[in-house]
């Protein structure tokens, strides 16, 4: 296991001010991993049934605690109110700190009935940095970084490897977005996100999208915010000159690792 002193500093300094941390960020990008690095910590894969009966009663969970314990709710969102179960531990249990990890931003689900104002921080956590590549993963060589990508299995590969890139698209469209967004156009979906990942740092043109993939403006729109959210595309707004008139009117959108352009192109 690679420590990442880094991140788990980010934690920490980020419960100074919040009761709530939520860890988002891409499928594999190491979010379990870094959850398990936390000493001390309760940690529930909420993919478990035995994990969902033991939250079924929050506040008899957290009783059951020391005052001081740090918690962590690994893919917090397969829980069925994930918000409810988190404010109960930061309103009535002060003293507690929480891990939450999940692909999407805390807000965007379904599922989050309450957005916790006030209570949490969102960290991203993204595909490895490159200082991190240099020192706590050893690998120094640029181009492995930039055609391997930055998710940890890929990137300590001796080769790429095809496959891995197919399953992970697959599984993120099944677990996240089918599961979090309610989408079911796999095709039309699938084929715009590969549409996307060839096209990264490019202009985006609904119109052109529409066409390429079949699908209306609407749904391209929609399927992009979901991508966006899901982290993803990351878009670049238009650019404003001296705050009056719009240079650019169409965002630029980057795809979030370099591993799966490569593999797209």
């Amino acid at each position: 296991m690679v420590e990442r002193p880094y991140w788990i500093e980010r934690i920490h300094t980020a419960w100074k001010k919040r009761p709530i941390v939520w860890l988002a960020g891409v499928r594999r990008a190491g979010k379990t991993t870094l959850a398990r690095m936390i000493h001390e910590a309760v940690y529930l894969n909420c993919d478990l049934p035995s994990v969902l009966h033991r939250l079924e009663d929050p506040e008899m969970f957290y009783r059951s605690l020391p005052k001081r314990a740090i918690v962590v709710f690994d893919e917090a969102h397969r829980l069925a109110d994930p918000a409810r179960i988190l404010k109960i531990g930061a309103d009535a249990f002060p003293l507690l700190r929480l891990l939450a990890t999940g692909s999407s931003t805390l807000s965007a689900t379904r599922k989050f009935r309450d957005t916790l104002t006030g209570r949490k921080a969102i960290l991203l956590l993204p595909p490895i940095l490159w200082p991190e590549c240099e020192v706590e993963f050893e690998v120094r060589d640029l181009n492995r970084r930039l055609l391997h990508g930055g998710l940890p299995e890929p990137l300590l590969a001796n080769e790429s490897d095809p496959s891995f890139y197919a399953e992970w698209l697959d599984s993120f469209y099944a677990r996240d977005i089918q599961e979090l967004f309610g989408i079911r156009e796999r095709t039309g979906f699938l084929n715009l996100l590969r549409l996307m990942l060839r096209q990264s740092g490019g202009l985006v043109d609904y119109s052109a999208l529409s066409r390429e993939c079949d699908l209306s403006r609407a749904t391209v729109k929609s399927h992009l915010e979901a991508m966006t959210v899901a982290c993803a595309l990351i878009p670049i707004p238009p650019f404003h000159g001296g705050g009056r008139r719009e240079l650019v009117r169409r965002p630029k959108v980057y795809a979030f690792d370099t591993g799966f352009v490569a593999y797209a192109r």
